[in-house]
C-alpha cells in the first residue's frame, strides 16, 4: 500500500561551496535559465549529513564534506520537511546525472548576488523567495 502514498521523507536542500563559488543545478521541470541549490530524499535510516554527501555525490559527481544545518521550511507537498544546509567541496569538478539535472554549475558570489537581486543579465534566475533555496542563497551571500 506504501506505493499509493506521496514519499514524505524530508528533502535536504543543498548549497556546496568551493572557493567561494556555489554548486547550483538545473532541473528539467525548471522555468528556462532556472537554477537552485540542489535537493534529494533523506533514505530511511540515513543521517542528514549522509544524505548530503549521497545526493551531492550522485546528481553532480561532486564530493561534499563538512555539511552543516543552515534553516528548514515545512513543505505541503506531499506534506514533508525541507531541511536547507550547507557542505564544502574539495575538487570542482562536476558529473552530472541526466536523468536528474538538465545542467549543474558554480556560480560566483557576484553572479548569484546579481540573480538574487533580480538583474536581467544575470546568468541565472534565482528560486523563488517563498522556497527555502532562496533562504539558502540569501542566507550566503550575508556571510560575505
Amino acid at each position: 500500500r506504501a506505493e499509493h502514498f506521496p514519499r514524505t521523507d524530508p528533502v535536504t536542500i543543498m548549497l556546496v561551496e568551493h572557493e567561494g563559488q556555489l554548486l547550483l543545478g538545473r532541473q528539467p521541470r525548471f522555468p528556462p535559465r532556472r537554477y537552485s541549490a540542489l535537493a534529494g530524499f533523506v533514505e530511511p535510516g540515513e543521517t542528514i549529513e549522509e544524505a548530503v554527501r549521497r545526493e551531492v555525490l550522485e546528481e553532480a559527481g561532486v564530493t561534499a564534506r563538512d555539511v552543516t544545518y543552515v534553516a528548514s521550511q515545512p513543505w505541503p507537498f506531499p506534506s514533508s520537511l525541507m531541511i536547507g544546509c550547507h557542505a564544502l567541496a574539495d575538487d570542482p569538478a562536476i558529473t552530472v546525472d541526466a536523468a536528474e539535472l538538465d545542467d549543474a554549475r558554480w556560480f560566483t558570489r557576484a553572479e548569484v548576488a546579481a540573480a538574487m537581486a533580480g538583474d536581467a543579465d544575470a546568468p541565472f534566475h534565482a528560486p523563488p523567495p517563498h522556497a527555502v533555496a532562496h533562504v539558502l542563497l540569501a542566507w550566503w551571500l550575508a556571510r560575505g
